[in-house]
C-alpha cells in the first residue's frame, strides 16, 4: 500500500537469508488469497477496514485517499512522509518485520526497562502542549465573534473580548501549575501530579524534590520489574534514594552529575553523517539492509541511511564532538547484534560527564587540576578542550570506564570523575553509607527530608503554611565531600550530641532515646514552628463590604473581653502577644444579605452585619511573630498573621541519626542521675547496644569514632562514600590524645556513684530532630461531633473524632464473650437511638403508632444503632422488606 509492489522487492527489503524468507512466506500467500496485487488494491483493501473518520464541512474523500492519509500521519507517525513519497516508512517498516522474524532466534528482545531507550518526560513539553490547546481555544472563540459582529464595533468589542480571553489563558496555566491537574482536550491528555508545589520543609526537602523523578507507571501493580535497580542506572540515577511502600522503585531521584539533555538541531548532525560517507536510504534499492557488512545509521530513532565502516563514522563524530564541532550532548553509539549505530541529538536523555583516556593514561592531569583550583579554568574548559565529555547510558555501553587511576588497562577508555557521585544529594548526606545495609540508607534518604533545621537565609522573612526550624542547628562534625558540594554545612539540619551505647532505666528498649535534661536546657533539639493564619475582605455586589471592628469592651471594667485582649484599636491581633486557644485573631463581620435584591422589593437602609471572627485553635499557646497587611488579585484586602511557637524536646518526640536509626524519646533524665567519663562529660542522648546488631550500621560506629578524632583534634573528618578518613588513621588520633583506640571509655554511674562494670562506647554522633512531634499528633475525645447521615462519631485528629473499635477489636472482645462491654462500645457509646417496633409486621413505627398496620396496640420500644435503623430504611427504599421478629423476655 505504501508503494512496493513487487513481491520480490519487499522480500529483498526484510532479508534474503534462508530462514527470514521461509518466515515471511505465509504473509505473501494471504495477499495472494486476498487478491491484491497494486497499490489501488491494497489502499482500498485497508480503507473498507478503517472506520470513517466524520470530518463536517471538509471535502468528501474516497476510502482510498483516506487509507492512503492514515498511512501517512497516523502509522509510525515519526518517519516523515512529504508528498506522500513512502520510500522511507517502507523502509522502517521492513526493518521492523525483519527484528520481529530475527527475534524467534538468537537475537533476544529489548529490555523495555533499559534506560537507554528511556527518555524524562520535561515539563517544558507538556507546558508547550498545554499553551497550545489553550491558544487554540482561544483563537477559534475570537474567529467566531468576529464572524457575528458588525464591522464598526467590531474593533472595540475585538480588543475588549480579546484581554478576556488573554486573561483566561493565563488563569488556565496558573490553574495547572498550581493543581497539578493537566486535563488537555484537544490531546485527550489527563494527568494528576505533573506540577507539584516545592515543598520547603528543610533545605534537603527542597533539593530532594528537586532531583525526583516519577515514573508515570501505575502504582496498584505489584510488578516487580519496574520497580527493581535496573544495571543500566548506574550513575544516573540513585540507588538508595526511593521511598519505601507503594510508590517503591516507581519513584527515583537524579545522582550527582547527571545532566539533562534537551532538544538540539539535527541540520548539522545529517549534514556531517552525509559528508562521512552515510548514503541515503531514499537511494536504495533495499537489499543492503541484510548485508552482514552494511550498518543501518539512525538518527532519533529514524533511519537516516547506511554505512560499509561504522567504525571509522563513529570514531570521526566522537573526535568532532571533542573538538567541539558539534553540541556535547549528543551521542553516538553501535548495536552488533543489530548491526545498527544510533545518533541521539534529543532531549530528556541522561547523561554524565567522564575523564578520557588515551594510550592509558587520563587526558586530565595535576597540573590542569591546579589550574582548575587556581581559577584559571572552569568545567566548560574541560569540555572544549577534550578532556572530559559527557557519556549517556547508550555510549557508556560502547566504552570502556575505569573506576580508579590504577585499575587502568590497555582497553580502558574513560575514567570516572568520582565514584561517590553515583549517590545523590539524600544519600550524599550519609557519611560511611558503604559501610551499612542497603535499606538503611533508604531509610536515611526518606528521613533526610523530615529533619528541621535551616530553610535558606530568609527564611524569618517567609510567612509559609508550616515551618519548622531548628534553634541551634549545627554542621555534623563527620562531613562528605558531597556536603561541601551542596553547601549543606552553611543551611545545616541537626546537632552534634554526645552519645553513649548503653542500656539505661529500661526506657530505652524498642530504640527509644533517653535525653538529658541540662542538655535539653540548653538548647539541644529546641525547634520553632511557625503557623500563618488570614483572612480577606471582600466587596460584595450589592456594594457591601467586610469590615473589621474594634475590640469588645467589657461593661464593667471598661477593658477589652478576654476573647479580644490581643486586638489593637483597628481590630487585628498585635505583634508580640500571646494568643491562647479560642482567642480572637481578627474581629471581622460580615453583611448578612449579600445579593442584590429583587426587583420590587423593599429595600432595607442600613445592612446588618454579623461576627465572622478568625480564631486561633491550638493544644498550646503561641506568639504573634509579625502581621501583614496586603490585596490579593481580586483587590480584596489580605490580613496574614505568622504565629510562632517554641518547643523543647519532650517524651514521644522523634529523632534519628544519619544511618535510618529513627527513634522517640523515652525518658528525659536530670543531669545528676546520668552517668559521667572521667573526664566529667555528660552524654546528651542514651542509646540502647540493641540497635546495631541486627540493623549492621557499622557506619554509626565509624562516625563516633572520627567524630570523637576531629573534636580533640579541632577538625572535621571525612565520612565520604567509598573513601573517607580511614579508621586505622582515626584511631591513631585517639591514642595520640590519651584515649582508648575503641572509642571506649571509663564512665561511672550518676545514680550509685560506682564505675559502671564495662567500658562505654561514647562520643559525638550527629543527630537530626524530625518534624514529627508528639504535640501534633496527641489526641483524645469523650462527647464530641457527630457524622450527620449515621450519627457516629466523626473521624481523624482534625475533626475531634472518636477512636474507633475496630472489626479485629470486636473478635477479640468476642473471644472474650465479654458481651456488654461489646454493646457498650458498638452501640451506647456510639449511635444509640430509641425506635419503635411493631410486633406484628415487624417495621419500625413513629411515636407508638404504626403505620402499616395503622395501630399503636403491638408497638414496643427499643434501642437499637442508628446505622442499623438507617439501612433498614435504605433497604425499604429499594423495595425489600426487613422485619424485625419481637419475642417477649421472661425474666
Amino acid at each position: 500500500a505504501m508503494g512496493v509492489e513487487s513481491d520480490q522487492e519487499i522480500v529483498q527489503m526484510i532479508g534474503t537469508e534462508e530462514h527470514v524468507m521461509a518466515a515471511f512466506a505465509p504473509s505473501l500467500e494471504e495477499c495472494q488469497k486476498a487478491q491484491i496485487f497494486t497499490q489501488m488494491q491494497a489502499l482500498k483493501y485497508i480503507g473498507n477496514k478503517v472506520r470513517r473518520q466524520r470530518m463536517w464541512g471538509g471535502p468528501k474523500k474516497t476510502k482510498m485517499e483516506e487509507a492512503r492519509e492514515l498511512l501517512a500521519s497516523t502509522i509510525l507517525t515519526h518517519v516523515l512522509v512529504k508528498e506522500f513519497n513512502f520510500r522511507a516508512k517502507c523502509i522502517y517498516t521492513a526493518v521492523m518485520v525483519r527484528r520481529v522474524i530475527l527475534a524467534q532466534g538468537e537475537n533476544k528482545v529489548d529490555d523495555r526497562d533499559y534506560y537507554g531507550n528511556k527518555r524524562l518526560e520535561l515539563a517544558g513539553q507538556l507546558l508547550s502542549l498545554l499553551f497550545e490547546d489553550l491558544f487554540k481555544k482561544f483563537n477559534s472563540e475570537l474567529k467566531k465573534i468576529a464572524d457575528q459582529v458588525i464591522p464598526k464595533q467590531r474593533a472595540a468589542q475585538f480588543d475588549v473580548v480579546k484581554h478576556m480571553r488573554q486573561d483566561q489563558i493565563t488563569n488556565g496555566m496558573v490553574n495547572a501549575i498550581s493543581s497539578g491537574n493537566w486535563s488537555l482536550k484537544r490531546f485527550k491528555m489527563d494527568r494528576q501530579g505533573v506540577t507539584q508545589v516545592l515543598s520547603r520543609l528543610s533545605y534537603i526537602s527542597a533539593l530532594g524534590m528537586m532531583t525526583r523523578i516519577s515514573s508515570q507507571f501505575e502504582k496498584t501493580r505489584k510488578v516487580s520489574g519496574p520497580r527493581s535497580l535496573q544495571p543500566s542506572q548506574w550513575g544516573m540515577l540513585c540507588p538508595s534514594d526511593t521511598p519505601e511502600g507503594e510508590a517503591c522503585g516507581l519513584v527515583k531521584n537524579l545522582a550527582l552529575m547527571t545532566h539533562i539533555t534537551t532538544d538540539m538541531e539535527d541540520g548539522p548532525i545529517i549534514k556531517l553523517a552525509s559528508n562521512l560517507g552515510v548514503e541515503d536510504v531514499n537511494l536504495l534499492c533495499g537489499e543492503e539492509l541484510s548485508y552482514p557488512n552494511v550498518f543501518l545509521v539512525f538518527l532519533n530513532g529514524n533511519i537516516l541511511g547506511v554505512i560499509r565502516d561504522h567504525q571509522k563514522l563513529v570514531n570521526t563524530f566522537r573526535i568532532m564532538r571533542r573538538a567541539g564541532y558539534i553540541n556535547e550532548f549528543v551521542s553516538i553509539s553501535t548495536n552488533l547484534s543489530d548491526r545498527c549505530v544510533y545518533v541521539s541529538s534529543d532531549g530528556g536523555r541522561l547523561c554524565r560527564p567522564y575523564i578520557i583516556v588515551k594510550k592509558q593514561k587520563p587526558a586530565v592531569t595535576n597540573k590542569h587540576m591546579e589550574e582548575l583550583a587556581q581559577g584559571y579554568r572552569n568545567f566548560e574548559d574541560f569540555l572544549h578542550e577534550g578532556l572530559v565529555e559527557y557519556l549517556d547510558v547508550n555510549e557508556e555501553n560502547d566504552c570502556n570506564i575505569a573506576l580508579y587511576e590504577h585499575t587502568i588497562n590497555k582497553d580502558t577508555t574513560h575514567l570516572e570523575i568520582e565514584p561517590f557521585t553515583l549517590l545523590g544529594v539524600c544519600a550524599g548526606l550519609i557519611p560511611y553509607p558503604h559501610h551499612n545495609q542497603s535499606p538503611r540508607n533508604t531509610y536515611q534518604c526518606a528521613m533526610g527530608k523530615q529533619a528541621m533545621g535551616t530553610i535558606g537565609y530568609n527564611q524569618r522573612n517567609r510567612i509559609d503554611t508550616l515551618m519548622y526550624l531548628l534553634a541551634y542547628p549545627q554542621k555534623p562534625m563527620v562531613k562528605t565531600k558531597t556536603i561541601e558540594l551542596i553547601d549543606f554545612e552553611k543551611l545545616p539540619a541537626g546537632q552534634n550530641a554526645t552519645v553513649a551505647v548503653m542500656s539505661y532505666s529500661g526506657y530505652d528498649i524498642e530504640d527509644a532515646l533517653v535525653l538529658n535534661k541540662a542538655s535539653l536546657d540548653r538548647g539541644f533539639g529546641r525547634c520553632l514552628v511557625y503557623k500563618n493564619a488570614k483572612c480577606t475582605l471582600k466587596r460584595y455586589t450589592n456594594q457591601t463590604f467586610d469590615k473589621v471592628m474594634g475590640p469588645m469592651l467589657d461593661a464593667a471594667t471598661r477593658k477589652p473581653i478576654w476573647r479580644h485582649e490581643i486586638l489593637d484599636a483597628d481590630g487585628i491581633c498585635s505583634p508580640g502577644e500571646k494568643v491562647e486557644n479560642k482567642q480572637v485573631l481578627v474581629n471581622k463581620s460580615m453583611p448578612t444579605v449579600t445579593q442584590m435584591p429583587l426587583e420590587g422589593s423593599s429595600v432595607p437602609q442600613q445592612p446588618q452585619y454579623k461576627d465572622v471572627p478568625v480564631t486561633y485553635k491550638g493544644a498550646t499557646d503561641s506568639y504573634i511573630e509579625k502581621v501583614m497587611i496586603s490585596s490579593n488579585a481580586e483587590d480584596a484586602f489580605l490580613i496574614k498573621m505568622l504565629l510562632r511557637q517554641t518547643r523543647r524536646p519532650e517524651i514521644g518526640d522523634k529523632f534519628s541519626s544519619r544511618h535510618g536509626q529513627k527513634g522517640v524519646c523515652g525518658l528525659i533524665v536530670p543531669q545528676e542521675d546520668m552517668p559521667f567519663c572521667d573526664t566529667g562529660i555528660c552524654p546528651d542522648i542514651i542509646m540502647n547496644p540493641h540497635g546495631f546488631p541486627s540493623r549492621m550500621t557499622v557506619g554509626k560506629l565509624i562516625e563516633l569514632l572520627a567524630g570523637k578524632a576531629g573534636v580533640l583534634d579541632g577538625r572535621f573528618h571525612y565520612g565520604t562514600a567509598f573513601g573517607g578518613s580511614k579508621v586505622k588513621d582515626v584511631c591513631e588520633d585517639l591514642i595520640r590524645h590519651g584515649y582508648n583506640y575503641l572509642g571506649k571509655d571509663y564512665v561511672t554511674s550518676g545514680i550509685t556513684g560506682e564505675p559502671l562494670e564495662a567500658y562505654i562506647y561514647f562520643g559525638p554522633v550527629y543527630y537530626q530532630k524530625l518534624k514529627h512531634m508528639v504535640l501534633d499528633k496527641m489526641h483524645a475525645r469523650a462527647r464530641g461531633p457527630r457524622a450527620v447521615l449515621t450519627r457516629q462519631p466523626t473521624e481523624g485528629r482534625s475533626r475531634d473524632g472518636g477512636l474507633r473499635l475496630g472489626e479485629m477489636e470486636r473478635d477479640c472482645l468476642i473471644g472474650y464473650g465479654a458481651s456488654m462491654l461489646l454493646l457498650e462500645r458498638l452501640m451506647i457509646s456510639s449511635d444509640a437511638f430509641e425506635v419503635d417496633v411493631c410486633g406484628q409486621c415487624g417495621l419500625l413505627g413513629y411515636s407508638g403508632w404504626c403505620h402499616y398496620c395503622k395501630s399503636s396496640c403491638h408497638v414496643s420500644s427499643l434501642r437499637i444503632p442508628y446505622a442499623c435503623k438507617l439501612l433498614f430504611q435504605e433497604l425499604q427504599s429499594m423495595n425489600i422488606i426487613p422485619r424485625l421478629k419481637l419475642a417477649k423476655y421472661n425474666e
